[in-house]
Order: structure tokens, then sequence, then C-alpha cells
């Protein structure tokens, strides 16, 4: 919010895949995906956005343009991760993190 956002949805469902944020700012919508970690054994939260993840919630964008897009809104996907280590809490912001194919 503090860069201008503005949040449009929470939680977005659609079926048992959900987008934690649809965000938008200045004609672009971002869908958001959030990822915690306590700690890094299993690697950074961001890199557990894969290309599984990637499809689900590409499946997903899909569904929410055909409800609720314009036609003059561009799109991205942005990950958002948070590793919390004892005290520390650091928040890692990728936007543009990964492409929306188009479909035919």
């Amino acid at each position: 919010r503090r860069k201008g956002w503005r949040i449009v949805q929470r939680r977005f469902r659609n079926g048992h895949r959900d987008i934690d944020l649809v965000a938008e700012r200045d004609g672009v919508v971002a869908f958001v995906e959030v990822k915690a970690r306590r700690g890094v054994e299993f690697g950074h939260p961001v890199e557990a956005v894969n290309w599984r993840k990637q499809r689900e919630l590409t499946r997903s964008a899909h569904v929410w343009i055909e409800r609720h897009g314009r036609s003059h809104e561009a799109y991205r996907f942005d990950v958002i991760g948070v590793l919390v280590d004892g005290k520390l809490v650091r928040v890692r912001h990728v936007e543009n993190a990964f492409s929306i194919p188009t479909r035919a």
C-alpha cells in the first residue's frame, strides 16, 4: 500500500486453488503469491513457487480476468517471500516473477 497499490481482493478462490492477493495500481493488476518459511532448510520461500504453482496461479488468474478484468489492464505475477529466522523477519518482493501465457 505504501507504494500506491490498492488491494482489490484477498484470497481469490477458484476451486481448490487460490491467489493470495490481487492488487491494482495505474492500470496494472498484480496477482501476488505470498510464501513464508521458518529458515532456509528447504530453500528460500520464493523458490517454492515452482512451475506447478505457477501453472495453478495462471489458471486462477485467467478465471479472475474473465470475471473482473477490463480490456485496458495489464497483468503480472509477483511473489513475496517471508523468511522468519528467530526474531528477524526478512521480506523479499519479486516483481514480474513470471509471465502469464496468452490464451489462443
